[in-house]
């Protein structure tokens, strides 16, 4: 917050616009944690599909890992989406 010194009050403008910098300021934060939770669930998927190959299947590693299966597929499509983005990126098809 300012600390205003004058001992004036601030004017609508000021106060609007410090509202904005800390509004601004929020957002930012959020963005910020939102890429954090993306990236994430990016290295949680790559781990399911992982488990499931180490497991056997789905089943059983939706046991092993105490996973529903409808969570295990969520992140199988998930690192697939992934893996289908970065090959994009790098110029290469998906098949």
């Amino acid at each position: 917050m300012t600390v205003q010194t004058t001992g004036k009050t601030p004017s609508r403008k000021q106060r609007l616009q410090e509202k904005q910098r800390r509004q601004l300021a929020v957002v930012d934060t959020v963005d910020k944690a939102e890429v954090k939770v993306r990236k994430a669930e990016a290295e949680l998927a790559v781990a399911v599909v992982e488990a499931v190959e180490m497991f056997g299947d789905e089943d059983a590693a939706s046991h092993g890992l105490d996973m529903s299966v409808e969570a295990i597929r969520r992140f199988i499509d998930l690192a697939a989406t992934h893996k289908a983005a970065a090959a994009e990126e790098d110029g290469e098809e998906t098949s």
